[in-house]
């Protein structure tokens, strides 16, 4: 079996510092989808700060984010690693934010996997690892969908 080798990346805060960091990036990609117009407002700005905080946070390779039909918003990020990402889960303005999206939200789900490249995936293949190993997020207005146990990825 051949063993992985971590990919070698030359990000911005290596060139700074001007060195190489071998890293194994994590990837999380986020599906949202507001159950109602009248929460769109507090999500967007929500949303905006919880993204600013992401491209600032130590280990964040890369942000995106795309509405897809309706109220649907996704998030992908890159991290250097885990730590990485929940150091930025467990800090403002994340943290008070995620309360927030069970009562805004009737679907959910989250995604989390490695890769031995230090590109950004493509959203196709965010939806397809969301669909194959994603979970579905406790929320307090589920739509049947996600009720029943399904992701829904429109």
């Amino acid at each position: 079996m051949e063993d992985k080798v971590p990919n070698t990346y030359i990000g911005a805060r290596a060139a700074q510092l001007n060195r190489q960091v071998t890293f194994v990036p994590l990837v999380s990609v986020t599906r949202l989808r507001l159950r109602s117009i009248l929460y769109l407002l507090p999500f967007a700005i929500s949303a905006g700060g919880v993204s600013r905080q992401a491209l600032k946070s130590p280990g964040c390779q890369g942000v995106r984010t795309r509405k897809t039909r309706g109220l649907a918003f996704w998030t992908l990020t890159m991290w250097d690693d885990e730590r990485s990402l929940w150091s930025f889960v467990s800090q403002s303005p994340h943290r008070e934010v995620m309360p927030k999206l069970s009562a805004w939200c009737d679907e959910a789900a989250v995604a989390h996997w490695t890769q031995e490249t230090g590109a950004m995936p493509e959203w196709g293949v965010a939806t397809r690892v969301l669909l194959e190993s994603g979970r579905l997020l406790r929320i307090a207005h589920p739509s049947d969908a996600h009720r029943q146990g399904r992701k829904n990825v429109a």
